[in-house]
């Protein structure tokens, strides 16, 4: 039977008290809130923090509303609640697409969206959706709280920018009326992760690709984007050839590994697949919101 080191358990009244009791427990203290990938990672020693700090009365980091012309997602936001907010299906119907295909309704119950960036698994799904969108996210610490923008938030494998003394807030969008996204992935059986995810985001101006973003996940691609693919679609028409050439250029600006689900050139070309058919629903949702 797997059994997680022993540990000590505070349970947070506020971001505030979150705070102290992080900087009181140092760097070895860890937040808790669906725990859907801290528990299994303590059961089988993995990670083993001295203190659980449980956040899961921090209701108010739990909303989803439109301020400052963005689209703003507090961390405590469960996965259920933005697969079921009219807010994300009028302005980024991506969203709800990932979080469809985000494990379970036990996980999507529990699990929450400020949880999962956090985690920064390799293969999460929102990651690459928030990339496509041009997302930044709000840490809270000691000093206030600050912006971090979405190239500089995810720094690696299980890596983020939030210091350990630090907490995120909030996620925020820019609202931009006009865009159409999309997300597709593959995975071996439901609620699986991703053998390759890919999030398109375009926005036309007189049928010119006026933004662009793309977002792969499960494929080692740096900050969940694909920087080459987003400058081959901005100035360029949305038309087959310029998709099919950037979603090639997807396919090569990613580093995937061979495991069980596949080889590296598979994956590559799988990445290639699915990025041309989010670019493909994303320029076709474009058009009807112009």
């Amino acid at each position: 039977m797997q059994v997680p080191a022993s540990f000590d358990y505070e349970r947070a009244a506020s971001v505030d008290h979150a705070l102290s009791l992080l900087r009181r427990h140092g760097p070895e203290a860890r937040l808790i809130a669906g725990g859907h990938s801290l528990i299994p990672m303590m059961k089988l020693r993995l990670a083993q923090p001295e203190v659980l700090i449980d956040i899961n009365d921090l209701s108010d980091l739990s909303y989803i509303r439109i301020a400052d012309n963005r689209l703003c997602i507090g961390a405590m936001t469960r996965h259920a609640d933005l697969l079921a907010s009219p807010l994300v299906a009028e302005h980024y119907p991506m969203l709800v697409e990932a979080e469809e295909v985000i494990a379970d309704p036990i996980v999507r119950n529990r699990g929450s969206v400020g949880g999962s960036l956090c985690q920064a698994d390799p293969s999460e799904d929102l990651s690459a959706a928030f990339a496509a969108l041009g997302a930044s996210f709000v840490v809270a610490g000691e000093a206030g709280r600050r912006e971090v923008q979405g190239e500089d938030f995810h720094l690696g494998p299980y890596t983020t920018a939030v210091e350990a003394d630090e907490m995120l807030v909030e996620v925020r969008i820019p609202l931009r009326p006009s865009m159409g996204s999309a997300y597709e992935k593959l995975e071996r059986r439901a609620g699986d992760w991703a053998v390759a995810a890919a999030a398109a985001a375009i926005r036309l101006e007189d049928g010119v690709i006026a933004e662009a973003g793309i977002g792969l996940s499960a494929v080692n691609a740096a900050h969940f984007r694909s920087p080459q693919a987003e400058r081959r679609l901005v100035g360029n028409p949305a038309d087959q050839a310029t998709l099919a050439e950037a979603a090639s250029l997807a396919g090569a600006d990613c580093n995937p590994s061979a495991d069980q689900r596949g080889p590296v050139d598979y994956k590559r070309h799988l990445v290639s697949e699915l990025t041309l058919r989010a670019l493909v629903r994303a320029a076709a949702s474009a058009n009807r919101r112009i």
